[in-house]
């Protein structure tokens, strides 16, 4: 058997065309720049997350010292210890509370905007979007006193309920339009078709567009989460100090440096507890919204 021959062979084993040249890949140098470009930048962006987390397990000695310290080997928990008190707890079931309040009425109210625009032609329906739009133009800042008013009149101020009125009231607007554009990307002669077989309008909606939309609800309730959650000055205009949300409850460690100096271990460490929650709720969602455009993809 000559050497051609039992190159053929075995190539016919492996699987591959005897014929045709095994080709190697190419050394690419744009390739492997924009490559360790996209390391770099991945790199600088991650670094703040890092240098927070190792702080976090710091001392205020060390941290103030002129030698800077990247690893957090010699540290302990105590900051978080020190910072994880009534205060906080009372502030993380407040967060909690109007986060999850505000995501799912904001998610329902959305969707059932996005696909009315979307799916129906009635009057007025053009004046609305706009109306979305010019919504979302206005100043948060020049909306306070006239929610401070509305709240304080209905007995909502320092409350659960009218704090979360006004992140549903805010965040609305922005969901409605990234829903519109999901519902207007799926075909509707889908349904069109599910009803030819034999299914309602809604029994079609709910069997084949709503899987496709998976995707969309799960994008802008990652969204409303992350503004809910991060919120700052309308919690500060409406809350009282008694009733805090988290973003007012870490304020507080810089606050106090009129009187003392500044614990930046201590800071580090709340920072962190307040972007746990963001990074877990953005790792189980990903997953959620990668299996959600499978199916819907399979059931459309």
């Amino acid at each position: 058997m000559s050497a051609s021959t039992a190159t053929a062979a075995s190539a016919e084993l492996v699987g591959l065309d005897p014929v045709t040249p095994v080709r190697r890949r190419r050394f690419r140098p744009a390739a492997w720049g924009w490559s360790v470009l996209a390391l770099v930048l991945a790199a600088a962006w991650a670094f703040p997350v890092y240098w927070m987390v190792t702080s976090s397990m710091l001392s205020t000695t060390t941290l103030e010292s002129f030698t800077p310290t990247f690893h957090p080997f010699g540290g302990s928990f105590a900051n978080y210890t020190a910072v994880m008190g009534p205060q906080f707890w009372s502030a993380l079931g407040i967060s909690v509370s109007v986060t999850l309040i505000a995501v799912f009425c904001c998610l329902l109210f959305a969707f059932l905007a996005a696909v009315a625009i979307s799916r129906f032609r009635f009057r007025g329906r053009t004046t609305f979007v706009i109306a979305i739009l010019v919504v979302q133009m206005l100043p948060a800042e020049g909306l306070f006193v006239a929610q401070y008013k509305m709240m304080s009149e209905l007995g909502l101020l320092s409350n659960i309920l009218g704090l979360s009125l006004l992140y549903i009231a805010a965040v609305v607007p922005f969901t409605v339009w990234m829903l519109r554009g999901f519902v207007q990307g799926v075909p509707a002669e889908l349904e069109e078709a599910a009803m030819i077989d034999g299914l309602s309008r809604t029994q079609a909606f709910m069997r084949v567009t709503l899987p496709l939309l998976a995707p969309g609800l799960v994008a802008s309730g990652v969204f409303a989460f992350l503004q809910c959650w991060n919120e700052f000055t309308v919690a500060l205009v409406i809350m009282s100090a008694d009733n805090e949300t988290l973003p007012l409850w870490l304020r507080g460690f810089v606050q106090a440096s009129a009187t003392r100096a500044i614990d930046w271990g201590q800071v580090m460490a709340a920072s962190t507890i307040v972007a746990i929650p963001v990074i877990i709720f953005f790792v189980i969602v990903q997953g959620r919204m990668t299996s959600g455009l499978v199916s819907g993809a399979v059931k459309g």
